[in-house]
């Protein structure tokens, strides 16, 4: 089975908090009839657009890959490691938290048994956009009880204004919520553990609130404990391009390519990458074969590709992820000259 990209289709899900419209991502998603709020980019039902598992679910595709696609680090891994969203929020999301492995594990077996640490990138955003990531020093479990019932729970959390470009880092334990007026790139472990502590007192379209999980919310959250919050990137070296390691963790690394023309490079033995194209079009080339991207579009490149180029049409912004062998990324940064503590702003554990 000769490797080459696949194009994975895109499954757009309904949220309360969701958008009309999703331009420019998706310019033909406009005048919408009921809110979007999440286009999933890697889910297990998400389908195959070309290739040899073309019309195959990723789910179906993953379980059928050689070691070729998959990379050497995941020939054994059974389940499909990473999911990317873009969130289009037209309101507040809920405040809420994620389990981590070891809590997931134990108390959520049903639901996959896996936790969810994340990364959210900047599309875009307009003018005072902001998020709340983590709480403020001093904010124990009594104070965050009574905030929550005198519908004051914000006031607790670290509040970042928000621009294109930016990146945070939610580790698994970290309250959190997203504001309107922007729209994100989400990259986390393949989970879709959510707990939800406050959801401002919204009714759904039968009229009743969502479900809260206040009790699991309180038996993750880290408090006492500073963690998450907005990054910065470390420069990586490349010619022709503008190449940034935005965040890495145990489960995902995620980079942005920018400003470049011809862009020539290779896949990594190690490793399958996902490429999701922020703004832009052109051709996507490889050894026999030549496709169109565009924005909006998330390609899945096997780890036995070798040598792929873009060459765009207009302005190109992609965001690379994959899953890192953490010690090696580490080393290799080191190498590069970076300091430890500049590492460790963008890096984490």
């Amino acid at each position: 089975m000769r490797p080459e990209p696949a194009r994975i289709e895109p499954i757009f899900s309904p949220r309360i908090w969701g958008a009309r419209s999703l331009a420019p991502l998706y310019p033909e998603k406009i005048n919408l009839q009921e809110p979007l709020g999440e286009a999933w980019l890697t889910g297990v039902d998400c389908r195959l657009a070309n290739g040899p598992f073309e019309g195959k679910t990723l789910g179906e595709a993953w379980r059928e890959m050689p070691v070729e696609w998959r990379g050497t680090r995941l020939a054994s891994t059974t389940h499909f490691p990473l999911l990317v969203k873009f969130i289009f929020p037209n309101d507040k999301l809920s405040i809420q938290v994620h389990p981590d492995d070891a809590y997931a594990a134990a108390h959520e077996q049903a639901a996959g048994g896996r936790g969810k640490s994340e990364m959210w990138h900047t599309v875009s955003a307009e003018s005072g956009a902001r998020v709340l990531v983590g709480l403020k020093p001093g904010a124990d479990k009594e104070k965050f009880l009574r905030s929550l019932a005198a519908h004051t729970l914000e006031n607790l959390f670290q509040a970042h204004e928000v621009k294109a470009g930016d990146t945070f880092f939610v580790p698994a334990g970290t309250p959190h919520t997203i504001g309107p007026g922007m729209t994100l790139c989400e990259v986390q472990e393949y989970s879709d553990l959510t707990y939800r502590v406050y959801d401002y007192g919204r009714v759904d379209a039968r009229g009743k609130p969502r479900e809260l999980h206040i009790q699991k919310a309180l038996d993750v959250i880290q408090f006492g404990k500073a963690a998450g919050g907005k990054v910065s990137q470390i420069r990586l070296p490349a010619q022709k391009l503008h190449r940034s390691l935005l965040a890495a963790c145990r489960y995902f690394a995620t980079e942005r390519w920018k400003d470049f023309g011809a862009l020539e490079t290779q896949s990594d033995a190690d490793h399958f990458d996902l490429l999701v194209v922020l703004t832009g079009n052109g051709d996507f080339s490889w050894n026999g074969g030549l496709a169109k991207y565009q924005s909006g579009h998330c390609w899945f490149v096997p780890a036995s590709l070798g040598p792929f180029a873009f060459h765009p049409e207009e302005p190109t912004k992609i965001l690379r992820t994959y899953m890192p062998d953490l010690l090696a990324l580490r080393a290799s940064l080191q190498q590069e000259g970076h300091s430890e503590q500049e590492i460790a702003k963008s890096v984490f554990d």
